[in-house]
């Protein structure tokens, strides 16, 4: 079972910061398209906020069936469409991707991909990353690399795909978190603060491409 036109549906957008994921909004379906839907801008649950969505965003959704039964769905923002209001447009969720239980991870992945980092002051250095995607990633690193919550990294990323080819995609990020190891390594945890939407359909692409990995195992 599909939502239809009019449907009000509930969305949790994935963040790095926990508080932002926990976050509910409700939007309603404005159009229905072959691949894809078309949402309302979503508001916040509670302050009446309008909820502003980037090409990318990955989002756990769900819908209420006439019996009030939640269906659950992850998709992610394709883009954008101007009708009397802006409206949002959602992947179509396949109907075997629908269930009554809530999956909380979203289309992140976990890679190993070469990640470059710059900092500030100009300091460079290699890492990998311990997950990707479409809202952001996180990397392990020497714990000698004094990284903050707040502090701006220009990274570039290593992306290999199933079929043999290579991209790169730049893009400045934020530290969300750290996590000092036992090894003496750090975990970085980032959100994208600037991306282009090409970077971030690569990204997007190669998470889907692990995911489809990982049911096939």
């Amino acid at each position: 079972m599909l939502p239809k036109i009019n449907d009000l549906v509930f969305i949790q957008v994935a963040s790095a910061d926990k508080k932002e994921t926990e976050k509910e909004c409700k939007s309603r379906i404005a159009d229905d398209e072959e691949d894809f839907y078309l949402i309302e801008i979503p508001i916040e649950v509670g302050s009446g906020r309008m909820k502003r969505l980037f090409v990318g965003d990955e989002l756990s959704v769900y819908f209420l069936t006439d019996n009030g039964v939640k269906n659950y769905f992850n998709t992610y923002v394709l883009g954008y469409a101007d009708d009397v209001v802006q409206l949002v447009r959602i992947r179509k969720p396949d109907p075997e991707a629908i269930t009554k239980i809530q999956r909380r991870n979203f289309l992140r992945v976990v890679a190993e991909l070469e990640l470059a980092v710059k900092l500030k002051d100009g300091t460079r250095f290699v890492a990998y990353t311990d997950d990707v995607g479409g809202g952001g990633v996180s990397f392990l690193c020497d714990g000698k690399f004094k990284l903050t919550e707040g502090d701006q990294l220009y990274c570039w990323l290593l992306i290999p795909y199933k079929n043999g080819s290579i991209e790169h995609a730049p893009f400045e990020a934020e530290v969300v978190r750290t996590k000092s190891l036992e090894n003496g390594r750090t975990l970085v945890m980032l959100k994208f603060a600037s991306i282009s939407d090409m970077e971030r359909q690569k990204i997007i692409r190669y998470c889907f491409e692990r995911q489809f990995d990982f049911r096939n195992r």
